[in-house]
């Protein structure tokens, strides 16, 4: 009676443990999984942001200036002057590029031999570095580059594209647009392809014309992927860097000094870090509220 009693007890003991242990597990497991993403995220997101608004909030010498630094930023008639034509570059970039990659993705949806092999073609600039993008456009607007022997062609006179105030920045968009229409496209292709094809059908029967089922159900349907394809390219134009420092490195006259060469050049050229940290907090704050924005479009309901 005595060694039933033991044996019962043991067992209902190891049960107990087994039970803990498998409980400690399974809390743990998606702790390991997770650790990686943790460390990434830590490392290289948290660390340097911290360091970005200690160092935005320090003198020359390292001592705490406070908002100093951003005081001096916002006075500077050069950063307005930056500020301003990094407003001018995203203002006319991304809706251009919105606008190009929707319309070739209601070109491209389709699938035949014909539509694959187009969709490839503006694709294929993606897989191109940007640096090296700025290479091949930098030779295309020479004086006697591709795109000046195009103009001359149709008899228009040689234009100096990059050499020019008044043209370097649209110069550099069209480059920029030439690379992301064909990586948005593919986005926007994704987001016409979950539209039922019943509702176009549905339409036509009512008598509704392609302009009309344009208007009341494909744009309507594809305002969740417009809205992250307007955002996430917004992003992409604050950040853009190497065109500018390749082709123009702000210029001429500092119509191309985007906020991100601006950061490069406070940080490298000038060696005002603190300078440079409090920018980049700044641009990080456009960023932010960009993202913010982001969600707010994507977290609505879609409604006819």
């Amino acid at each position: 009676m005595t060694m039933e009693v033991v044996c019962e007890g043991h067992v209902e003991e190891v049960a107990v443990t087994t039970s803990r242990f498998s409980k400690w597990r399974a809390a743990i497991a998606p702790l390991l999984f997770l650790t990686p993403a943790l460390v990434a995220l830590i490392g290289f997101r948290l660390l340097p942001a911290g360091w970005l608004v200690q160092q935005s909030l320090s003198g020359p010498d390292g001592e705490f200036a406070g908002l100093d630094n951003f005081a001096f930023l916002f006075a500077s008639p050069t950063f307005a002057k930056t500020l301003h034509a990094t407003l001018t570059f995203v203002a006319v970039t991304v809706p251009l590029q919105t606008a190009v990659a929707f319309g070739l993705a209601l070109l491209f949806a389709e699938n035949s031999r014909l539509v694959s092999l187009l969709r490839v073609m503006v694709f294929l600039p993606v897989f191109i570095p940007s640096s090296v993008a700025a290479i091949l456009w930098g030779a295309a607007y020479r004086p006697q580059g591709l795109a000046n022997a195009l103009l001359r062609s149709v008899g228009v006179s040689a234009q100096p594209f990059l050499t020019s105030p008044d043209q370097a920045l649209i110069s550099i968009t069209v480059m920029s647009s030439w690379i992301g229409c064909g990586f948005w496209m593919v986005f926007l292709i994704g987001g016409l392809k979950d539209i039922p094809r019943d509702l176009y059908e549905a339409a036509s029967i009512d008598g509704a014309g392609k302009l009309s089922s344009l208007w009341h159900i494909t744009i309507p349907l594809m305002r969740r992927p417009l809205a992250f394809v307007i955002v996430a390219d917004t992003v992409a134009a604050f950040l853009l860097f190497a065109p500018i420092a390749l082709l123009t490195r702000g210029g001429p006259s500092g119509s191309t000094q985007l906020i991100m060469y601006d950061v490069y050049q406070q940080a490298y050229f000038f060696n005002d870090v603190p300078l440079a940290a409090a920018e980049g907090l700044t641009l990080m704050v456009i960023m932010m509220i960009v993202i913010l924005v982001q969600f707010r479009l994507l977290s609505r309901e879609t409604q006819l």
